[in-house]
C-alpha cells in the first residue's frame, strides 16, 4: 500500500520534470533545432498532422532549419502553421523547401529568455511540491485508518520528501543548464 504510494509520487515527479524539458526544448536559443517545430501542427489531407509527419526537417547550418514536405502541396499549410505557431521564426518558400533563418538573439531577449525559462521551472517545482502534498495526504489518511503506524507514517513522509528534494534538485540542473545555453551563445 505504502509502495504503491512511493511509485505514485516518484512517478508523478519524474513526469513533472520530463515535461519541463520539453519546454526547455522549445525555449529558442539562437542556434537552429528541428525540435524548436516539435509543437507545430499542419491542416494536411483533411486532419491536424505534426510537422514531422508531413516533412523532413533538418538544420543544414548552424541558423537555419531547412523543412522538406514529402507532398509539395503542403508547402502553403506548412508556412502558415509555422507563422500561426507564434514561434516568432519568419519562414521563406522557394516551392520546394520552406528555410526558416534563426536570428541573433539580442542581449534583452536572452534575459527573457532566462526568465521564461526560470518562470517554467518555477512552474515544475510547484507540480512537485503539490505531488508531495498529494502523497503526504494519502499516507496520513492511511496512518489515520489504522493501516500504518505513526512512527511508518513518519518514515513515509521522509521518503516523499527526499523524492521532492532530488527531484526539485534536477529542476535546478535543468534551469542551470539551460540559462548557460541561452546566455553563452
Amino acid at each position: 500500500m505504502v509502495n504503491d504510494i512511493l511509485k505514485d509520487v516518484e512517478s508523478r515527479m519524474s513526469k513533472s520534470v520530463k515535461a519541463l524539458e520539453k519546454e526547455f526544448v522549445a525555449i529558442r536559443t539562437g542556434r537552429a533545432n528541428p525540435s524548436i517545430l516539435d509543437s507545430v501542427s499542419i491542416d494536411a489531407y483533411g486532419s491536424p498532422m505534426p510537422l514531422n509527419q508531413v516533412a523532413t526537417v533538418s538544420c543544414p547550418e548552424a541558423r537555419l532549419i531547412m523543412v522538406q514536405p514529402w507532398d509539395k502541396g503542403n508547402i502553403g499549410a506548412i508556412e502558415k502553421a509555422i507563422l500561426k505557431a507564434d514561434l516568432n521564426l519568419n519562414p521563406s518558400n522557394d516551392g520546394n523547401v520552406i528555410r526558416i533563418q534563426i536570428p541573433e538573439l539580442t542581449e534583452e531577449r536572452r534575459k527573457e529568455l532566462v526568465k521564461q525559462a526560470k518562470n517554467k521551472a518555477e512552474d515544475c517545482r510547484v507540480a512537485i511540491r503539490n505531488v508531495r502534498r498529494d502523497g503526504n495526504d494519502m499516507v496520513k489518511e492511511l496512518e489515520k485508518d489504522k493501516s500504518i503506524s505513526e512512527d511508518d507514517s513518519k518514515k513515509e513522509q521522509d521518503n516523499i520528501q527526499k523524492l521532492t528534494d532530488k527531484y526539485t534538485e534536477m529542476v535546478q540542473k535543468l534551469t542551470d543548464n539551460k540559462e548557460k545555453e541561452i546566455l553563452s551563445i
